[in-house]
């Protein structure tokens, strides 16, 4: 087990900046999943540590040791790739123990390590198949016990599960949180899914055209987005956003929309009118005999619950998570609750929390802190 500090962190490809500045510490058995859009730099981060890369600037650090100029094979790392990466004319037990093999270890050591990585994932009774008999669950557990055997410092896992299909996603979902737990190994997990996301990390790392845009428990994340690209993509269906404007000596915002909504958890600092972005989650939307006037364009049945999609009378697009069947009407009526509103400034995009709460940057939460 070990711990992983990054220390000014840069990446360019040519004059292209990929990464801007990553600063961050995983504690000794954390797992923090890095989360953003295609192109934000996820999987160049990754490498970087695995050494797949060498760095513009920065340090990485693995228990206190800078491994930036080590070798890949050198760091004591061990990664999950997305596309298995096994040999096909090995058979399972083979695969697994080749790095064991290279490594110089006894036979029988080699066989211990092996069969104790199979019964921790289910692989007893396919150690001599070769991965064409094996399914996409099969392989990505092989792919797993190869690293586990190693017993690395570190485990970095590049979108492991973009592969399978839904369900199986589902389980090996908990199966890597709990494999995660039960080894204690510092890990790190790149991920485009933000289910994914939210479910298997301590704390997530959202990344943001090479930026840090957030670094928090996935909770703090969901329920106080640093700012509005944070706030529109850790969400489904995402964060509906409307234009608004400072009122009442910073008690209230009045929307675009028309009504006039007074903040439930303190003033906004800011002139009369100054503009705002308000953010509200559609199941934070109710329908209601009056509020802001809904043109139904859409309705999507999900069963237990229904997603519709309509437009506001001002042209902005609203998506309203309601439980069970929506109503078959062409015009419905929502109500936002204020308690769950989100403020954030329209010109930087910021959140806006009230007079004499903390502002500045996003809060970096430290590992095993409660928030």
């Amino acid at each position: 087990m070990a711990t992983l500090e990054l220390q000014g962190l840069r990446k360019s490809f040519g004059e292209t900046e990929v990464l801007r500045r990553i600063d961050l510490s995983l504690a000794d058995g954390e797992m923090l999943v890095i989360v953003g859009a295609s192109g934000c730099g996820k999987s160049t981060l990754l490498r970087l540590v695995a050494g797949l890369e060498t760095p513009t600037e920065g340090r990485i650090l693995l228990d206190g040791t800078d491994v930036a100029a080590r070798d890949p094979a050198d760091r004591d790392i061990a990664m999950v790739f997305q596309n298995y990466a096994l040999y096909p004319h090995m058979t399972v037990f083979d695969n697994m123990a080749y790095g064991l093999r290279i490594r110089g270890l006894s036979r029988d050591a080699i066989k211990q390590r092996v069969d104790e990585a199979a019964g921790l994932l289910g692989l007893g009774e396919l150690l001599q198949r070769k991965p064409r008999q094996l399914s996409g669950g099969q392989r990505q557990r092989v792919a797993m016990g190869r690293a586990i055997v190693r017993e690395p410092k570190l485990f970095l896992f590049d979108e492991p599960l973009s592969n399978l299909d839904a369900k199986l996603r589902v389980q090996m979902r908990a199966e890597i949180r709990r494999l995660q737990r039960r080894l204690g190994v510092t890990s790190l997990y790149v991920t485009h899914d933000q289910v994914e996301a939210m479910t298997l990390g301590d704390r997530l790392l959202v990344l943001h055209n090479g930026h840090p845009a957030q670094l928090a428990t996935p909770i703090e994340v969901f329920e106080h987005p640093a700012d509005t690209y944070v706030a529109g993509f850790i969400g489904a269906p995402a964060m509906n956003f409307l234009d608004a404007t400072l009122t009442e000596s910073g008690q209230a915002a009045r929307l675009a929309a028309g009504p006039v909504l007074r903040f439930a958890d303190g003033p906004r600092p800011g002139p009369e009118g100054h503009r705002l972005t308000i953010g509200i989650r559609p199941e934070h939307l109710a329908l209601a005999g009056e509020g802001l006037p809904l043109a139904v364009e859409l309705v999507e049945p999900l069963g237990s619950e229904s997603l519709i999609h309509g437009r506001l009378p001002n042209g902005v697009d609203l998506v309203v998570k309601h439980a069970g069947h929506a109503p078959n009407e062409e015009r419905l009526h929502v109500a936002l609750r204020p308690e769950h509103m989100h403020v954030f400034d329209h010109e930087t995009g910021r959140r806006l929390p009230p007079k004499g709460a903390e502002t500045g940057p996003p809060r970096l939460v430290a590992a095993g802190s409660d928030r």
